[in-house]
């Protein structure tokens, strides 16, 4: 019941707005407004549905397909490590990381409903003639700078507060790393932010897919005019 409340309180922030001259025909009777309304609200859905996923308990730790490994130094280390089964610190400070990540997911939420929001009516006139996941193409285009600037910061604080930081400077002295600390810290919250939105937009598009596609997906009538 929360969940369902949930969209619909999302939904109606993202249509809050459409304007009223927006009502030009467009093709077989859809108009620009529809059109606007139909990719927000078909954007946004995917959007809360795939933060949501990656929100869970192994959202991302869990799924090979998102699964945050470790960047350049750390990674190679721990390949190494693994041939000869001592890749154990390794592995369990790239399980902080996807953990750190998941609890990230409701601020990157939040960000991707602001990002929704500004899609012009001309933009979504040609995303809804695009193909199955030019809604994400065009979402990750004009937004993926400023959504790494913005979810940087609960990134930096999730991996603090999950003890990322503290399991790796533990881990880099145990396995003759440890004058890499500084670096290393600067390179996890860049990677680890980059690869997070990653697991956004590769799920987003996925929702977006199913809902060109699928019509038990379309779950509201602007969804079927526009997407029918």
């Amino acid at each position: 019941m929360k969940n369902q409340l949930d969209r619909r309180v999302f939904v109606a922030a993202l249509l809050a707005a459409t304007p009223a001259f927006a009502q030009r025909p467009l093709l077989d009777g859809l108009t620009q407004g529809d059109a606007s309304r139909g990719i927000k609200e078909a954007l946004g859905l995917a959007a809360m549905n795939a933060t949501n996923r990656l929100a869970q308990p192994d959202g991302f730790w869990g799924n090979v397909q998102v699964r945050i490994p470790l960047p350049g130094a750390l990674g190679r280390t721990q390949r190494t490590l693994a041939g000869f089964g001592m890749s154990g610190p390794l592995d369990n400070l790239q399980r902080n990381i996807n953990r750190a990540a998941e609890t990230t997911m409701p601020q990157a939420g939040t960000l991707f409903v602001n990002a929704v929001r500004t899609i012009t009516i001309a933009d979504a006139i040609d995303i809804v003639r695009g193909g199955d996941d030019s809604a994400t193409r065009y979402l990750r285009g004009r937004t993926e700078t400023r959504l790494t600037s913005l979810l940087k910061p609960p990134m930096t604080r999730a991996l603090t507060e999950s003890g990322a930081f503290a399991l790796m400077r533990t881990t880099l002295r145990e396995v003759g790393l440890s004058g890499l600390t500084t670096d290393l810290r600067r390179e996890v919250i860049d990677f680890s932010t980059a690869k997070a939105l990653d697991g956004c937009f590769f799920f987003i598009a996925e929702e977006e897919r199913a809902i060109r596609r699928d019509p038990w997906r379309r779950t509201s009538d602007i969804l079927r005019r526009v997407f029918g």
